[in-house]
């Protein structure tokens, strides 16, 4: 409308203002004021002369008034809407809402579900039942026509998956119902990702469907995606795809367990380029730690990649039986391994040939794997430190050659079969046979799942006895079913044997890309010793599965497991996203495996409009539309008032005698003077008083939320009653405090759990808790948000309840604040700890800083000294949660991860802060005891 973004729903009625000139006419005059006239004599009634009376003219500015009033109504009946964004239900009949709902959609996700909800408005309007389909659901969901209400709510409940959507499974089964149902026109929001998928789909809307389509998408914003890394000797290498857009430099972030960042890359993209690298150069240390690498700013889990135990470096000790010949390097059986295991894996050499010394060697250095080349026989001793270290978790690779085969006939206990004597030649003049191929990886092995290549040709090998346990322990076998490579298990680690030497002169395996793969898998699947294989991915017995552990959500933020997510197999390949198995981390704390969004050869391909002949594409709108009506109705309100008001104040109606004023005023302010003075304390109060004193009570600050309340209670009552069970304290029931109301002066410390959706304490409570902080008090603040926390985040932000928290102690003397120190009297108040869990374990314990002290006086004192107890303290670890139980000692809710381990250290945890804010730093004054008994003998 004259070039601004303003359009009507309703123009028709905007006709209506060709009659303001015909309201001005009816609006310019108004019955004059009568005259007031006292009652005279009727003599004096005769001598009043009559003559007609003439209305006085409206003012001017009244009638403008009123012709904005008539103005503003008309505007807002026609329905106007700023900056309309011109969506439209397309074709007529019932309409088939097509939503993507994977990944990919989660960068502009609110964008996506108003326009749905705009698109639902218009069909609504025109009586036009609406089919909803969200593309990463399930086949089988509801696609019938419904109402618009159902539609909304359906709306409302989708959140965008991790996983990318599945368009072929939801056309083929909307194959049958969807010409029943006769869809008339189809909207499709869609996530402007291509490929085969959205072909099958686009196929399906234009020869099932055939009805009109409107697609939105093509924005112009460039969707990016992190692929697979690639773990090289230097460095760890990540690859950035992008689809489409102006996207050309950005930043990744590595990050561990905990979230903390570990270091930064930064990529660019060439010009036209759809691919880009990065590259984290760190310590092998360092790079060991990355769990997460994500791209900074971009909140889709596509943007993320989960690292587990198969990119960190292991460390791989080489040695062999034959003797070494720097001048013909090809052929030595080190030569072939060292060079497959480089990319992925640190070498360590031993400077002595002398397997009693190079095996202790390899095992101080922090081998994981210990690969033997054809050595046949080993002393006793290193034959004790091999098997001490291999069942303390170390994987031991031994590869055939002439010394083992002669040595096959001894006993070996570090061979995962027994061997026959002498071994089996292929081929050649003297034999029958030919050589084999590589046929098959055992399904339960780490080879599961790798490609072999079809020229790889076994001509000698060592055959293992035939028994009951040779099928279960073959990892791969050749054409003819003898085994290539077996396995078993040995305390806490792995015996693995290739049947074949490490060098080309017993087959040509060596010289292939599958041999590289085969000790890649490997090292991935070795342990360092001493780690318990049976909380681990590493050493995992075969058939051994993983549950979920930290699973990703659509805009890559770590959530709790769902509980539809099934658990992957401990070894083997694993399955690609899906409903059944989303991206995360499956296993435990010290073991997992990662199942990421994209594949290392994933692409990223746009939408191509071309599948799709006939649809109208359209851009998803950069800003919601704004109706005016309500804002122009309530313009039209204040007219309204004003126009009474001048009427009033032309008629005199305004005007109030002094009398009738001072009646007013009177009446208003008798009841104050005589009613009675408020009581300084209530009743109320009172009881509140007396039940704090009486006995010793944990408190907490009541918030409003029931549900919040209610745990919190329940967790003090649980902390009491462990209290009781293991001190000399013994506690009462808890009281709920309102700090507004209740005076605070009675409890040494307030458990205070941060409720995001509570109003903000004003001036006047602020300066009460600051008062009772600086005079003794201690408050204990838990905002209940370590899984809510963006990886990374450190300090007090990122979160709704710890913004909360950031702008409540803006308005407080806080001062400088720090996790607790190792030396802390809170760790060991009571019990001794390193931690400080709730219900869940990853946040830290924050308490005020304590002044530096000199070495030698931190070396003098059993514990870090302090002015005094703490005033504040701060954790996200959800603690009533953990202490809550119900009266007959069951808990309420279970711990993340449900650990019973954690779960008593949360106990203690309270039980140290209680002990703490009664008795303050006692524990570190101990060093003056020697002094006082000296004292107290003199």
């Amino acid at each position: 409308m004259m070039g601004l973004p303003l359009a009507f729903g309703a123009p028709l009625v905007l006709a209506a203002l060709v009659l303001l000139p015909a309201i001005w006419w009816l609006l310019k005059l108004t019955p004059p004021r009568p005259r007031l006239e006292h009652f005279p004599p009727t003599r004096i009634l005769e001598e009043i002369a009559k003559r007609d009376e003439q209305p006085a003219r409206s003012p001017w500015w009244l009638t403008a008034l009123r012709l904005l009033l008539a103005g503003l109504v008309i505007l807002a009946l026609a329905a106007p809407i700023w900056r309309p964004t011109g969506e439209t239900a397309p074709g007529d009949g019932p309409l088939l809402l097509v939503i993507d709902n994977d990944w990919a959609a989660a960068r502009d996700w609110k964008t996506r579900v108003d326009t749905a909800q705009r698109i639902v408005q218009i069909a609504e309007s025109a009586g036009r039942p609406i089919g909803l389909i969200a593309t990463a659901e399930p086949p089988n969901q509801e696609a019938a026509p419904t109402d618009a209400a159902t539609i909304r709510t359906r709306l409302d409940a989708l959140a965008p998956r991790p996983y990318p959507t599945d368009r072929a499974a939801i056309a083929a089964a909307l194959g049958t119902s969807a010409p029943a149902a006769g869809f008339g026109g189809v909207a499709w929001l869609s996530n402007d990702l291509g490929g085969p998928d959205a072909e099958v789909f686009s196929r399906f809307l234009t020869e099932t469907i055939k009805a009109p389509v409107t697609v939105y998408g093509r924005d112009g914003k460039a969707l990016l995606g992190l692929a697979a890394p690639v773990a090289t000797a230097d460095s760890l290498t990540l690859s950035i795809l992008r689809s489409e857009g102006a996207a050309s430099a950005g930043r990744l972030v590595a990050r561990d367990m905990r979230g903390r960042s570990i270091g930064e890359a930064p990529f660019a993209f060439e010009a036209g380029a759809l691919k880009a690298e990065a590259s984290f150069d760190l310590p092998a240390e360092l790079r060991n730690e990355i769990v997460r690498v994500e791209i900074a700013g971009n909140e889709t889990a596509g943007a993320v990649q989960l690292l587990d135990d198969r990119f960190k470096r292991r460390r791989i000790g080489l040695i062999s039986g034959g003797s070494s010949d720097n001048a013909q390097p090809l052929l030595s059986p080190l030569y072939y391994i060292t060079r497959a295991v480089q990319p992925f894996a640190d070498v360590i050499e031993p400077r002595d040939a002398n397997a009693a010394k190079a095996v202790p060697q390899m095992i101080e250095a922090g081998a994981a794997v210990i690969a033997m080349a054809d050595i046949g026989t080993l002393t006793p001793d290193v034959e004790t430190r091999l098997a001490d270290w291999v069942e303390a978790g170390g994987t031991l690779l031994r590869f055939a050659g002439p010394r083992l085969a002669a040595a096959s006939g001894n006993t070996d206990t570090l061979i995962p079969v027994r061997l026959r004597e002498g071994g089996r030649v292929l081929g050649g003049s003297l034999s029958w046979s030919t050589p084999q191929p590589l046929a098959s990886f055992s399904p339960t092995s780490p080879f599961a799942g790798l490609t072999i290549a079809p020229d790889i040709e076994v001509r000698r090998q060592v055959l293992a006895e035939p028994d009951g346990n040779l099928p279960s322990r073959t990892w791969a076998a050749l054409g003819d079913g003898t085994p290539l490579v077996t396995a078993a298990p040995l305390g806490k680690g792995w015996l693995i044997l290739v049947h074949v030497t490490a060098d080309a002169s017993w087959s040509n395996l060596p010289l292939s890309g599958t041999f590289v793969e085969m000790l890649r898998r490997i090292a991935a699947f070795a342990s360092v010793p001493q780690i318990e294989a049976g909380k681990t991915l590493e050493g995992a017995a075969s058939g051994a599965t993983l549950a979920p552990y930290r699973l990703l959500d659509g805009f890559g933020h770590f959530v709790t497991s769902d509980p539809l997510a099934r658990p992957v197999t401990a070894t083997g390949a694993l399955p690609p996203p899906s409903r059944e198995h989303p991206p995360g981390l499956y296993g435990a704390d010290d073991g997992f495996r990662a199942i990421n969004v994209l594949a290392p050869d994933a692409t990223l391909p746009p939408f191509d409009p071309a599948t799709l002949e006939g649809a109208e594409i359209r851009p998803y709108p950069t800003t919601a539309p704004l109706d005016l009506s309500p804002y122009l109705l309530l313009a039209a309100l204040a007219c309204l008032i004003a126009d009474a008001l001048a009427v009033l104040w032309l008629n005199g109606g305004l005007r109030m005698r002094a009398r009738a004023a001072a009646l007013v005023i009177l009446s208003l302010t008798l009841p104050h003077a005589f009613g009675p003075v408020p009581a300084r304390a209530d009743a109320a109060s009172d009881q509140f008083a007396i039940d704090a004193v009486n006995t010793s009570r944990l408190a907490y600050v009541t918030t409003g939320n029931r549900e919040i309340d209610d745990m919190s209670e329940a967790g003090l009552a649980g902390l009491s009653r462990a209290l009781a069970a293991r001190t000399a304290l013994e506690p009462s029931e808890p009281l709920g405090v309102d700090v507004a109301k209740d005076e605070l002066s009675f409890f040494p410390l307030l458990y205070w759990p941060i409720d995001p959706g509570a109003p903000m304490p004003d001036s006047s409570t602020l300066a009460k808790i600051d008062a009772y902080m600086k005079q003794g008090g201690s408050i204990l603040f838990d905002t209940r948000d370590e899984l809510d926390r963006a990886p990374g985040t450190t300090g007090f932000g990122g979160t709704p309840a710890a913004e909360r928290l950031r702008a409540m102690l803006s308005g407080l003397d806080i001062p400088p604040l720090e996790p607790v120190p190792s030396n802390h009297v809170l760790t060991k108040a009571f019990y001794l700890l390193e931690d400080f869990p709730g219900r869940y374990s990853g946040g830290p314990l924050w308490v005020e800083a304590s002044p530096p002290e000199d070495d030698a006086a931190a070396a003098e004192r059993p514990a870090r000294p302090g002015d005094g107890v703490s005033s504040i303290l701060i954790t996200e670890n959800d603690l009533a949660a953990a202490w809550a139980t119900d009266p007959d000692g069951r808990y309420l809710v279970p711990t993340v991860p449900p650990d019973p381990r954690q779960r008593e250290l949360a106990y203690r945890t309270g039980i140290n802060i209680v002990m703490y804010t009664l008795t303050g730093n006692y524990k570190a004054d101990q060093v003056h005891v020697p002094a006082l008994l000296e004292r107290l003998g003199q």
